[in-house]
Order: structure tokens, then sequence, then C-alpha cells
């Protein structure tokens, strides 16, 4: 069943009904193939198409915000979910760029278990300076780009960090892995709304180092060629047809890649995943000084928002103690 098209909390003066619940009350999604990884057999190619399909709408449809904000948003969330699904450990990768624009904080993360989301905050006063349709780096502004893998709290959390470099955050995370991490790779990311909705898609492709997999006698010069060959073939790949819900993943990808040896590996599902929950946010509140508890309670309550999600927890100011 679809969800209802700009899905937001009902604003209202009594308890929600879910405050009597731990987890609140947000859609219950999930996308059985929305990561398609891929490789290309004997050559050396690997890579992920993400189709998120409705999975997109109800994530970026929880809060009112412009198009060119949204579709940076959906974009990122495509990305994320793509990398994450290259997790060899349980835990969660993220995308954050932080920077001085409008938008002064992007955020996606994914855990290994496909469970996606996703924020932008907006500065609306300082948005209205740049028109109806700013660009990705308008939005962004000057600022960094961090890219972070969290393997749980028994291990340490491996992080990298570039400036906010290119005209999109295409270009932006291209920038990241070929300076970070040493690693060619082509990335198309869309994002846009249409008759059902918010949809958002990426393919993802990385050139593979050393010899496993690759036809006997490969040298140097054709493995550049068929990487070569495969990105030409990539860039044919249009915006419509990443986000067209009727082409399936699988036929999309054999389009492009029939004659360069397509494999198809087991697909990966992603989910909405908003990890909040009320005794999680009544476990925050409960670290700060009864001072602070009282500037928060308006009328004898405190309203604490997920910032994912956007749905609004209320507690009684007595019935939290602090420190």
């Amino acid at each position: 069943m679809r969800l209802p098209r700009r899905y937001l909390p009902p604003v209202t003066q009594f308890e929600p009904d879910f405050l009597n619940h731990d987890r609140p009350d947000v859609p219950n999604l999930v996308v059985s193939d929305g990561v398609s990884p891929f490789h290309l057999h004997h050559k050396p190619v690997r890579g992920r198409l993400v189709r998120l399909g409705p999975l997109a709408d109800a994530i970026l449809s929880r809060r009112e915000q412009p198009e060119p904000v949204q579709r940076l948003l959906g974009q990122a969330l495509a990305l994320t979910a793509g990398l994450a699904s290259a997790l060899k450990y349980r835990g969660s990768f993220s995308l954050q760029a932080k920077g001085d624009g409008p938008v002064p904080l992007l955020i996606a993360d994914c855990t290994d278990g496909g469970e996606l989301r996703g924020h932008a905050r907006v500065l609306d006063d300082k948005l209205a300076m740049y028109g109806r349709n700013p660009s990705p780096r308008a939005l962004m502004g000057k600022g960094y780009l961090a890219f972070t893998c969290d393997q749980g709290p028994e291990m340490d959390r491996y992080q990298g960090i570039v400036a906010l470099e290119g005209q999109d955050l295409t270009e932006m995370a291209a920038g990241y892995f070929a300076s970070s991490e040493q690693l060619r790779t082509h990335l198309h990311l869309a994002c846009a709304e249409g008759p059902e909705g918010w949809r958002a898609s990426a393919l993802i492709m990385e050139r593979v180092a050393g010899e496993g997999g690759l036809a006997p006698g490969m040298n140097a010069a054709e493995q550049d060629d068929a990487w070569d060959t495969a990105v030409t073939l990539a860039r044919t790949l249009t915006e419509e047809e990443l986000l067209d819900d009727s082409l399936p993943p699988g036929q999309l990808l054999h389009r492009l890649f029939a004659l360069e040896g397509l494999a198809l590996d087991q697909t990966r599902a992603l989910a909405y995943g908003c990890r909040c929950s009320r005794s999680r946010l009544a476990g925050v509140l409960e670290g700060f000084p009864a001072e602070d508890l009282d500037d928060m309670a308006e009328e004898g309550r405190i309203t604490m928002t997920c910032e994912f999600c956007n749905v609004h927890f209320r507690f009684e100011r007595d019935q939290v103690q602090g420190r």
C-alpha cells in the first residue's frame, strides 16, 4: 500500500498515541531489491545499482522542504545506501557534509542491514537569497564532506574527510574516492519528484584492483580498456532510466552491459530506518542538569523532535529527573 503523500505527524494539543510506545508510528517499508550488486566477468569492474523506489518518498516527504534540498538529500541517500551495501561487518556507513551555505548540514546513514535515514538542515532566510533553484554547490557552500564507517562500540571508527569541491554531490564524492581512497570510480546520482512521488537512484562503479577475477593473461592496457569501455557505456544511462520504476534493475543493467559479461549478484533490501525511540531520547534528557530541563519545558512539557523522521516526543517535566 502506498503511503499518503506529504505525510507529516499530526499537530495536536492532546497526547499522541505513539507516546504509549517505545517506537513512533513511522512507515514500515521495505524495498526488497533496493541494491543490485553486479560485476563484469573477467574484467576489473564491479558496481551497484541503487533504486530507492517508494522509500525515497517515504523519507523525503517527512518534511516540507524546497525541491533543490530534497533532490540533494535524495542523492545522498542513494549514494549512502550503495556504499553501505559493501560493508563486510555489522555496523553503519554514513555521509555527512557540513558547510557555510543555506544547507549547513547534510547527513545520510545506512546500516549493514539496509536501514536507511537522512536529514538536511535548512536555513530558510539564507536559502531565500539564492533564488528558486540553487545549485548543490550553492546550497552547501564551503566546508567538508566526511564518510564514516562505524563498526560498533568495540571497534574504532574509520573516517575520511575532504573539502567540498565540485559543482554537485557526484563530483564531490568522486573527489573523495580519488584523493582519499585512491579508487577509480564512476558515479551517477539522480533524484526527482514524479507522479508517484519522490524517487532516488545511484549507479556506482569501481575499478577493481589486483588480478583476482580477471581473464588469464589480461595486461594493464587491456584492463584499462575494459574499465574505459564500462564507463563509456555507463555514461549513456539517462536520469529517466535511473528513476523509472517500470524498468527493473536487472533489465536496466543488461541494457548497459549485456555484451561485457554482466554477472548479477544477490540483491539487498533497503528499509525505512530511523532508529529513534522514546527510551533513547529519555536517556538523553536524563543527562541534562535540572536547570536546563526547566528552560526546555513549556507549560510543563519538554518536546524533542527527531531530525530524521520529524516525530515529536513529549515528556512531562516532573517525570524527568535530570542530573
